[in-house]
């Protein structure tokens, strides 16, 4: 069971822990101020204290999210757990002394902060605990079966396998062909198409994924209505995969699949407001941070020489190129040859400012320019060299949709896949590309530019 939110999925078990972990913070922050000021202290300032206490638990949330404790791969690692729980203490009161210092009217005092914290990090994790006790008692769980056994439906049990947030429990799949998505995935043949509805009710099947990808009238339309009737949920199979991974096949979606579902309909006041609102951060955050730039620009001088500024062709929307600007991070002179190649993690080809310039991105701030010149905008598919766009454009079907919009600083390929060096990566990220241009909104953005900021202040993916 999920909930969609800015055209992604969210487990509702993560919700209802999120929205659990968020009632015991402010409980326990509750309970020290009171412990300490006493009742009557509490009514006196009662809407000034419940504003203090939103802060604090809006903040040690954030770092739970930003330290990946909603992740269900990590909380399923109860060491691990432990260890990033005490990294979000340290950055919760390390957050919170700066925003008291900047605005003491929303500061909660010393003591209370104190012991707030303290009970509140000792609630929840023994809340947690319990909370999946719970989940697994309940049972908390789709019995679900695959109608195909193409490269759809292998897709799609590995990625639900990977995900048991979702609560969805596949017990096997319906096909032609024996063990078409066992293997690593385990998952039983039932038999075939034609034995769904008996399977389903031995089974008793709440849900049914159709990832039958042929056109040859196989598909049990007739028992599929009737199971929908009696409350047997059925879905698409393309796009449940797009919902859980945030991305479209490329390798083995059909073009028609394209063009008749829904999205990849830009509204032009939503291309409006992106630009207007691109704009207008690119030039608060280009006077903000003037000052920085002009250091960063001193230092490259000083230590690799002049120009501090690197210029690259790149494709834009349409196909157009234009020029891309970076502040230099490698040594002049390093693709002599004029062959395009993937930064490595260590390059010998950086300077000693450009490692850091690279590992804290703030290489790419020039890029403001770019989007204040309407060559790029804040968030979008990233822009190759014509080079790379060439191998790409003939080597990875669909490929050219990425021209249909201007490409971005920052991206949903970006926060989902991270660094690109070969062809399989980059079809990968096309798909990503893809789901972004197909559900395009104010929405997808806020949350793009939300995981971007996490990707940053954690070092993640820098080259």
């Amino acid at each position: 069971m999920s909930e969609r939110a800015f055209h992604a999925i969210f487990p509702t078990r993560t919700l209802l822990l999120v929205i659990s972990e968020a009632m015991l913070v402010c409980a326990a922050l509750l309970a020290a101020i009171l412990a300490f000021r006493g009742e009557a202290a509490l009514r006196l300032a009662g809407s000034d204290i419940l504003l203090r206490i939103a802060v604090a638990s809006v903040v040690c949330l954030l770092c739970l999210h930003y330290f990946d404790l909603y992740d269900f791969s990590i909380l399923a690692n109860p060491r691990e757990v432990g260890i990033r729980l005490v990294r979000v203490g340290g950055a919760v009161f390390l957050i919170l002394a700066a925003l008291y210092y900047m605005y003491p009217d929303i500061g909660l005092d010393f003591r209370s902060c104190l012991v707030g914290m303290a009970l509140g990090g000792a609630l929840l994790a023994g809340w947690r605990r319990l909370f999946f006790a719970l989940v697994e008692v309940a049972g908390w769980s789709d019995q679900a079966l695959l109608l195909g056994d193409g490269p759809l439906a292998r897709s799609l049990a590995a990625e639900l396998e990977r995900r048991p947030q979702l609560g969805v429990k596949l017990v096997g799949y319906l096909g032609s062909v024996p063990d078409a998505c066992g293997g690593a995935n385990g998952l039983q043949n039932l038999g075939a198409a034609e034995r769904l509805p008996d399977v389903v009710d031995a089974r008793q099947i709440r849900r049914v994924i159709v990832t039958m990808t042929d056109g040859r009238g196989s598909l049990p339309v007739q028992a599929l209505l009737q199971l929908k009737t009696r409350g047997v949920l059925v879905q698409d199979g393309t796009e449940l995969y797009e919902e859980v991974t945030g991305k479209i096949p490329v390798d083995w979606v059909r073009p028609s699949e394209l063009f008749f579902s829904s999205g990849f309909r830009v509204s032009p006041w939503v291309q409006f407001w992106k630009r207007l609102i691109a704009f207008a951060l690119s030039l608060v955050v280009s006077v903000v941070c003037l000052p920085i730039a002009g250091l960063i620009a001193l230092l490259t001088w000083v230590d690799s020489g002049l120009p501090v500024l690197f210029r690259q062709t790149r494709i834009g929307k349409d196909g157009k190129p234009f020029t891309l600007y970076k502040f230099r991070s490698m040594h002049n002179g390093a693709d002599a040859d004029r062959t395009p190649r993937p930064a490595l993690a260590k390059d010998p080809r950086c300077t000693r400012v450009g490692h850091w310039l690279r590992h804290t991105r703030l290489d790419e701030l020039p890029q403001l320019y770019n989007i204040l010149r309407g060559d790029m905008c804040l968030v979008g598919p990233r822009p190759f060299v014509p080079e790379q766009e060439e191998e790409c454009l003939r080597q990875i079907p669909l490929y050219s949709q990425r021209w249909c919009v201007r490409p971005g600083a920052t991206g949903w390929a970006q926060v989902r896949h991270g660094y690109c060096q070969t062809v399989e990566d980059n079809t990968e990220k096309l798909g990503y590309d893809l789901f972004y241009i197909k559900h395009m909104s104010m929405g997808l953005d806020a949350l793009i530019v939300f995981e971007t900021v996490k990707i940053l202040l954690l070092g993640r993916g820098a080259q």
